[in-house]
């Protein structure tokens, strides 16, 4: 056998030039480590996905290998695809008190509770595997509980910094765990990646502590109902709304499913604290007046089936907007979601509440650090590699240039991409390779079964729309007996061109006359010649191509 010396693989499936659908296998000798398993919402051209996942493909060709899921917190971007992956993948899942808690409500509603193991760790954790041990760091972010993972080999460190921001001032009293990152800095890294979402921005991200005093000026100034959306994972932001109701004398009630559920998640693990009868229903809001009540709602990013989006549009059963209202969008629209946040802006307007949103207070920070914090932890963990994940391809690349610009020599830079496999030793770091890797759709109840070629086609019918030709033929001699019939959906109104669908007949008539004559009796052929005479055709007269479906029965 060739004696091969020790290396590190370090193969991030999904989070590479994108945001969301985060995993990342971390492979030496027979252990892997599997770090995260996210999704990520669909795009607006994957017509009718309900939300991507990862390709675990390769994780389950190794799974003898897989030692578990070890997650750095709880955002769906992080866990969302457990339910999926765990039904082929039995592995034991790692988490802190609160993202295990999430992952349960999780597990609970898939039925896969019962058959997967959780294991709950607390920063400083170390678990031991065979050939390496996993340590839990705590950091900071927009959700409580996060943590880094250090992946201790015999190489030296990998460190993974997991979604972070540098708060000096958080909610839980509990800074970032800056002793033990010089810890292992000291001690040596051989590579660190990090988050590069807010790479772009200069200076410092805002303490959370900063939103809870524009809460307190804000519901100070109200005279009417306040309605607070928010993102459902992000408690202390929950708990800083609690916070100025209680300060108000305001009760609170929660809407949206995600809300509740973390609501009762975070009170029963002792994340959020508060009086008993501060909490009402939803269903109780009507007992109190308007300036009593604060309503902590879903939707601050425009989801059209959240529970904000449907007050805005009056649909929603419990809550009705009026005059006098203040709603406060406590988020900033993630790229490509701005046209729903501002659309349900104008909604709330229009139906007389005064709206507030983040280009007009404080009343939202970033969960993700800004360059200052990430040079500072650079500085701390001082890596000898250094691999920018979670972001766009010009985050990365810009991620790499500030590690250049802290003096890490431009070789020791490496820009990673989803699939391709990083293999690190002591003294190298070269792209060796690419597994299978990609997203797979979930679609309704199906994982998998939608492909590119269904959505080209789901694209092909929203653009164009669709024909379907209904004729009847003689099985003796192919000639006419019924139709041909043409529905067509979504392509013309056919009322409106009873011309244009009187010459399809005609074409389609002559080109099964012309078959017949020629003795053309199999259906690929007669149905193929149908599709490219209509099509031809309807081109010429509309400029447009729908989707033409010949369907032929033989009497």
């Amino acid at each position: 056998m060739k004696n091969e010396k020790a290396k590190v693989k370090i193969i991030p499936l999904g989070g590479i030039n994108e945001i969301g659908k985060n995993i990342t296998a971390i492979e030496y000798k027979n252990d892997i480590v599997v770090i995260d398993c996210g999704l990520k919402f669909p795009d607006e051209d994957m017509f009718g996905i309900d939300l991507v996942i990862p390709d675990v493909s390769y994780l389950l060709k190794n799974k003898d290998k897989i030692r578990g899921i070890f997650l750095t917190h709880g955002h769906e971007d992080h866990i969302g695809a457990l339910p999926y992956v765990l039904r082929q993948l039995n592995v034991p899942v790692y988490g802190t008190k609160l993202t295990l808690g999430i992952v349960e409500t999780k597990l609970k509603e898939h039925g896969l509770l019962s058959s997967t193991e959780l294991i709950r760790v607390k920063p400083r954790d170390v678990i031991k595997l065979n050939s390496v041990s996993v340590e839990f760091i705590k950091t900071n972010h927009s959700i409580a509980d996060s943590v880094a993972i250090a992946i201790h080999t015999p190489l030296g460190v990998v460190l993974h910094t997991g979604d972070f921001k540098i708060d000096y001032t958080p909610i839980d009293g509990e800074p970032m765990d800056f002793a033990r990152f010089a810890e292992i800095g000291k001690k040596g890294v051989l590579a660190m990646m990090a988050d590069s979402t807010n790479v772009e921005k200069p200076g410092y991200t805002m303490s959370e502590k900063v939103v809870g005093e524009s809460f307190a000026r804000l519901f100070s100034k109200s005279k009417g109902r306040i309605i607070v959306a928010t993102f459902a994972s992000n408690v202390h932001r929950i708990q800083q709304i609690i916070d100025a109701a209680r300060m108000h004398d305001r009760k609170v009630a929660v809407s949206g499913r995600s809300m509740e559920n973390i609501v009762a998640v975070a009170a029963e693990l002792g994340y959020l604290e508060f009086e008993k009868d501060i909490l009402v229903s939803i269903d109780q809001i009507n007992k109190y007046p308007n300036e009593k009540v604060v309503i902590i709602t879903t939707g601050s990013q425009g989801e059209p089936m959240s529970a904000l989006a449907r007050m805005a549009s009056s649909e929603h059963r419990k809550v009705n907007i009026v005059q006098g209202d203040t709603v406060i969008i406590s988020a900033t629209p993630i790229p490509g979601n701005e046209k729903l946040v501002s659309k349900v802006i104008n909604q709330l307007f229009q139906k007389g509440a005064e709206v507030i949103y983040k280009s007009l207070a404080e009343i939202h920070v970033s969960g993700h650090a800004c360059q200052e914090e990430l040079k500072l932890m650079q500085c701390l963990v001082k890596p000898k590699f250094f691999i920018p994940v979670h972001g766009e391809y010009r985050h990365l690349k810009q991620h790499g240039e500030l590690a250049i610009s802290l003096g890490m020599p431009e070789g020791n830079v490496l820009i990673p991409e989803n699939g391709g496999v990083i293999e690190v030793t002591r003294n190298t770091i070269r792209k060796n390779g690419l597994v299978n890797s990609g997203q797979v759709f979930v679609d309704g109840l199906g994982v998998g079964d939608v492909g590119n070629i269904v959505l080209r086609d789901r694209k092909h019918l929203s653009q164009d729309g669709i024909l379907t030709v209904v004729v009847t033929l003689s099985k003796e001699n192919n000639s006419i007996i019924a139709g041909p019939d043409i529905i067509s959906r979504g392509f013309v109104y056919v009322r409106e061109s009873e011309g244009l669908m009187d010459e399809a007949k005609d074409i389609v008539r002559n080109v099964l006359r012309e078959c017949e004559e020629s003795n053309i009796k199999d259906w690929a052929s007669l149905k193929s010649k149908v599709r490219d005479e209509l099509r031809t055709y309807l081109y010429e007269k509309t400029k447009r191509k729908p989707m033409i479906l010949p369907i032929i029965m033989e009497i």
